[in-house]
């Protein structure tokens, strides 16, 4: 072996190499090189580090604690607040009392609220053989209504836009925690070792007030936080290296890296994020012909580009985002979380209400019914869950004169596919859409149901945080439950 010119020319290459880097590669290189380690192995450092924290944590990587319904999900988060009343929850009482004083009390948060109740601007209509009542801002979504699972009856704990949208993500509005896309990688590992187990898909002209915030790891491994991938331009920045080095250059760096790397492995074994920045190393290795593979949309067929709105401008962005969601869960990703166009929030309707609502309504509804239907025509929607929701709903009195301020006290959502019931409408809000009154569901009784469909019990998944075990619902203290009316028979 050692007399192959490749073996040669490195020998060569370490005898020219200055003395204090011989010193520093004889000390630091270890039995086994890590090449042959992957190589027998097929796991890298970041791999064996994930693998053990799983066994550590009474976990084993890939193994549910049930049978599952669904593999992946899909999280559609509508960035803002879209309003209840004016999409899913039509409220005859508050459209017969338009500008009259509202009778019952408001927790107003910003200013420029009134007392005066504002009616929704949009008519309604029945969809389905279900019957399920949804605006007609709404056409292609309600047209799917005997596939849809509508929510009426959600509420949160915080009616901030950061708080609010880091509770839909980790169950609480302090930040720091691990966010369900986290979970789900810690709990059920990947399936697909050359792309991420979790993946975001934001607008690359911005982020919301959350930012990474709502994909974070919070204190669970780095490795399980949520990966960016750009729809727009390079899918994967820097994946590749420069034209000009060459491929046995860029051998020997990364072989040289991989040895200081496990160098400092072993000096802070506890350093979490070492491990997954040498995991991402090595995924961005793999995923230069998968990642490439999986995000590549030139082969569509113009039936698939029409589904998804990506010929009109309005849509395209957005679509384009739908599209990746399904070629990712169809290649293995567990957790896409997908944005709409965005630079803040762009459901947070203050001031036009009419206007900012319609607007956002023709960018989501086309593509957001275009992911279900191409789910469904390939098989995937029984096994991929698909959740459309803001962090927090709007209130029924004015303001500003034309728009709804925040309320965290209801908002509704829409669940498919993964087992959910299709054709339902669950749960009631009072007369004016203001509280959740009937069969209320809150974020963590939300999380738990989630991740039951994907064979885990909420109460199971647990990793050691400040000296006890916590949860992504916490349920001693959110007392969440699995809401089993929501899951098909």
């Amino acid at each position: 072996m050692w007399n192959n010119p490749r073996s040669r020319r490195r020998e060569e290459a370490e005898a020219l190499a200055p003395r204090s880097i011989r010193l520093l590669r004889s000390a630091a290189t270890p039995p086994l090189s890590r090449r042959a380690m992957l190589h027998r192995t097929g796991l890298g450092l970041g791999g064996l580090a994930l693998t053990s924290l799983f066994h550590s944590a009474g976990r084993t990587t890939g193994a549910p604690h049930f049978p599952a319904k669904a593999k992946a999900i899909i999280l559609l988060f509508q960035s803002g607040g879209p309003g209840q009343m004016d999409l899913f929850d039509r409220k005859p009482e508050l459209q017969k009392r338009d500008g009259q004083k509202t009778p019952i009390a408001i927790d107003k948060f910003l200013p420029g609220n009134t007392d005066q109740l504002i009616a929704c601007p949009f008519p309604f209509r029945h969809y389905g053989q279900c019957g399920m009542e949804l605006s007609e801002l709404l056409p292609n979504l309600g047209g799917l209504a005997d596939q849809l699972c509508l929510v009426r009856s959600m509420h949160t704990g915080h009616d901030n836009h950061t708080e609010g949208t880091v509770m839909l993500n980790t169950g609480h509005f302090t930040m720091g925690r691990p966010t369900i896309g986290a979970w789900i990688s810690y709990g059920l590992g990947t399936g697909n070792r050359n792309l991420p187990t979790y993946v975001v898909l934001r607008d690359p002209a911005g982020y919301d007030t959350a930012g990474s915030l709502a994909w974070s790891p919070g204190w669970l491994s780095a490795a399980h936080g949520g990966t960016e991938f750009s729809s727009r331009g390079v899918p994967v920045p820097n994946l590749r290296p420069p034209a000009h080095i060459s491929a046995e250059a860029r051998r020997d760096d990364l072989d040289f890296l991989a040895t200081l790397n496990q160098q400092h492995r072993r000096s802070f074994p506890r350093e979490s994020e070492l491990e997954a920045r040498i995991g991402n190393y090595e995924l961005a290795a793999r995923m230069q012909t998968s990642a490439t593979t999986a995000l590549d949309l030139a082969n569509e067929s113009p039936a698939t580009r029409a589904l998804y709105g990506l010929d009109d401008t309005a849509t395209a962005g957005y679509g384009t985002r739908c599209l990746l969601a399904r070629r990712l869960v169809e290649s293995g990703v567990r957790f896409v979380q997908v944005y709409p166009d965005q630079q803040g929030q762009v459901w947070d309707t203050h001031n036009n209400m009419q206007r900012d609502t319609e607007k956002m309504c023709h960018q989501t509804d086309l593509p957001s019914a275009g992911l279900l239907k191409d789910l469904h025509a390939r098989g995937l929607l029984d096994s991929t869950i698909v959740l459309w929701a803001g962090e927090f709903g709007r209130l029924p009195v004015s303001q500003n004169g034309t728009g709804r301020d925040h309320n965290k006290h209801a908002f509704s959502l829409l669940l498919a596919g993964g087992g959910f019931r299709g054709g339902q409408t669950y749960g009631e809000t009072d007369e004016f859409g203001y509280k959740a009154t009937v069969n209320r569901v809150s974020v963590s009784d939300l999380h738990a149901t989630l991740l039951h469909q994907l064979g885990l019990d909420h109460t199971q998944l647990t990793a050691e945080h400040h000296g006890r075990p916590d949860s992504l619902t916490d349920a001693p203290v959110t007392g969440a439950q699995v809401v089993r009316e929501l899951i098909a028979r």
